[in-house]
């Protein structure tokens, strides 16, 4: 039996998925497969057990990449899974910063009690004017599987919309708009758009991004919305220019002591992928990732290693190797294993910068000798029998 740990609820739909070979234990340190949401792993002890991490989300930064990949634990998340959950908020933290209806709705509460309510509202609703999105101009900063539909939405809504992403994918490009205008630099969307959302996964290149320089170079009066990630913000500069006029509005999904309760900042409490459709979309998404690696080898949406699919194995047997990114790996898996008289009927190797995954289906089964082998060669992370 497979045993697998939820660090979080996970939606049942998705654990529905684990055929009967898989059991749920309580106990992480027994687990083979771990399922996360938002649970903090970074100062959790691994178990030598420990396969595969799957992330049911997309953001994977309460998850210790390195340490994973440096035990060979690969790491799954789901992107796309809650796209269209983010993305209808994003639409909706443009309305509210275009549009002061939270304004109007406190008014409306504190004045409850008013018997001419109605009749005082018509004098009172001039303080909570707005404008229009449409014929606006919008920059989608990151044209992944949010930043595409967030785009294709603001066109449908009348918007002008600009997309900047040097990492463009095939698949995005056959998706977005033929009137999402796509540039070249950054700078164009600061210095051109009355809205700006930024949609980028949180590294090292893109912490802060949204520098106090990049605040410098945008329009008067922009509105600016982050469902990203925080720290893609530089939000003490942010607040900065909210105080001074020079952003409208910031409209932010993760509350933290900088933005919460700041003046013409809208702080949202991490709504984002709230939705029920989108937590069952994360679920099965990631039960289904694991499933294919546990018994396949495969991976797909890996954060840590590299993806790689040979199908189904109808080989005699199937060996996955997670190593380092060397040289000479393949030369010496292939000696130990002809050695043993075992011939390798199809392989695939695949690296991601300092690590590395071979996926070989022999012609016939090998010993446990002959894995120790392999598992001893300098270099080697883990060795996996999956068939």
């Amino acid at each position: 039996m497979v045993q697998f740990h939820c660090l979080n609820p996970i939606a049942a739909c998705g654990l529905e998925l684990f055929p009967d070979t898989y059991e749920k234990t309580e106990d992480f340190n027994q687990a083979e497969v771990a399922l996360v949401r938002s649970a903090a792993m970074h100062d959790m002890d691994l178990p030598e057990s420990l396969l595969a991490v799957a992330r049911a989300g997309a953001g994977v930064n309460n998850i210790p990449l390195e340490k994973c990949a440096d035990q060979g634990i690969v790491v799954f998340n789901t992107p796309g899974a809650n796209a269209n959950g983010v993305k209808e908020l994003v639409i909706a933290g443009m309305l509210l910063a275009s549009r002061d209806i939270t304004g109007g709705i406190d008014w409306v509460k504190a004045n409850k009690e008013d018997a001419g309510i109605a009749k005082a509202a018509e004098k009172a609703k001039k303080a909570f004017a707005g404008t229009e999105i449409k014929g606006k101009k919008l920059g989608v900063i990151g044209l992944g599987a949010i930043g595409v539909q967030v785009a294709n939405a603001a066109v449908a809504l009348g918007m002008d919309v600009l997309g900047y992403d040097p990492y463009l994918s095939v698949n995005a490009a056959w998706n977005v708009s033929t009137k999402v205008k796509h540039v070249m630099s950054v700078e164009d969307i600061y210095k051109e758009c009355d809205f700006i959302t930024i949609h980028v996964p949180l590294l090292d290149s893109t912490k802060g991004m949204i520098s106090k320089e990049a605040i410098t170079m945008m329009k008067e009066n922009v509105i600016v919305l982050n469902f990203a990630r925080d720290t893609l913000v530089d939000e003490p500069a942010m607040v900065k220019a909210l105080k001074a006029g020079k952003v409208r509005k910031y409209v932010v999904d993760f509350p933290n002591p900088t933005t919460a309760g700041v003046e013409n900042c809208i702080v949202i409490p991490h709504l984002g992928a709230s939705t029920a459709e989108s937590e069952d979309n994360c679920a099965v998404m990631a039960v289904r990732e694991v499933i294919d690696y546990i018994e396949n080898g495969n991976i797909a949406h890996s954060v840590n290693y590299p993806d790689c699919n040979m199908g189904v194995c109808t080989a005699a047997a199937r060996i996955a190797i997670l190593h380092k990114n060397i040289k000479n790996m393949i030369g010496q898996y292939s000696s130990v294993l002809g050695e043993a008289g075992a011939n390798i009927a199809d392989m695939t190797n695949k690296s991601r910068n300092d690590y590395a995954y071979s996926l070989l289906d022999l012609d016939a089964p090998i010993s446990a000798e002959v894995v120790e082998k392999l598992a001893a060669i300098d270099g080697v992370l883990k060795v996996r029998v999956i068939k």
